[in-house]
């Protein structure tokens, strides 16, 4: 008798995994954008969320579901009113069916959400914690994690894919937020910059430290902020410092060396070189100056 192998067709086959979140966000979270090559599938398991997509928003309610598409530029609030939920799970899949799932937004039902469980289940048993840290994506494998558990989560996450095309269930993102809304939250946002670097004007700050305090990408908040400030970051923040030097040098109670310090200058010259280059002054012709005797 002869036997014939029948190749199986995987119309989606999910290569890697990324990273495995699962959020409880205040009611006032911000999550202002990210841009990266791979998949991010967001879940609202609880109260309702503000998703950024592109140039667009929209609001989603418990029980839906968002992908995002590799290299689109993304983001997520809350609504100010509730605390949710949120899952998300980030996967590289290079499968020609994915395009399905471009610009749509999902209604998972019961045995779908039951797929999405297991996925985080077996992820809590595969991986060590934290999962609800928005600046960990490095996944850490544990050392007696079950057998097996790893293939499940890409079992699930496929099953979970393949059943969302199967029925087709989605809807195309019809109702985006108000530009307003949209304008409301960049300025929210802008202005919580500024207050934190006001508030930090002593501390050595980067543009790295800043996109980490507020969850942005370094491309979207340069742009965000000289699109509100007409200058960049980080000369907005030494404006900061060099005006606060100003100050300290007008009420003539420490010397130039002690002010450096205590603007976390590495050294005078440093700091006297930046005074410079802001005032067209040295600290010391400043200090002369009618400017700082008025």
């Amino acid at each position: 008798m002869k036997f014939v192998q029948t190749e199986l067709n995987e119309i989606i086959s999910i290569q890697n995994l990324i990273s495995l979140h699962d959020f409880e966000f205040s009611k006032d979270f911000s999550f202002q954008g990210e841009r990266h090559d791979f998949w991010e599938f967001l879940y609202v398991d609880k109260g309702e969320v503000e998703v950024f997509a592109g140039e667009d928003g929209y609001k989603l309610k418990q029980g839906e579901a968002i992908f995002h598409k590799p290299n689109e530029f993304h983001g997520v609030r809350a609504n100010r009113r509730t605390a949710p939920n949120v899952i998300v799970v980030s996967f590289v899949c290079t499968s020609a069916a994915m395009v399905f799932f471009h610009d749509k937004i999902f209604s998972l039902d019961t045995r779908q959400r039951e797929m999405l469980a297991q996925v985080l289940k077996n992820g809590y048993l595969a991986f060590q914690p934290p999962f609800d840290d928005p600046h960990e994506h490095t996944l850490v494998k544990r050392s007696n994690a079950p057998a097996g558990t790893e293939q499940l989560i890409k079992i699930y996450l496929e099953l979970l894919l393949v059943s969302l095309l199967q029925s087709g269930d989605a809807k195309q993102r019809e109702q985006p937020l108000s530009f307003a809304t949209k304008e409301r939250s960049e300025l929210e946002l802008f202005k919580m910059m500024t207050h934190y670097m006001e508030q930090h004007v002593d501390d050595p700050i980067t543009l790295d430290h800043i996109c980490k305090r507020f969850n942005l990408s370094r491309s979207y908040a340069v742009t965000l902020f000289r699109e509100r400030a007409g200058q960049s970051i980080m000369k907005y923040f030494k404006s900061l410092k060099i005006a606060k030097a100003k100050r300290m040098i007008r009420e003539e109670q420490h010397n130039f060396s002690q002010i450096a310090f205590m603007l976390n200058y590495s050294n005078i010259h440093n700091f006297s070189r930046h005074f410079k280059s802001v005032t067209d002054m040295s600290p010391s012709e400043y200090a002369r100056s009618v400017k700082a005797k008025l």
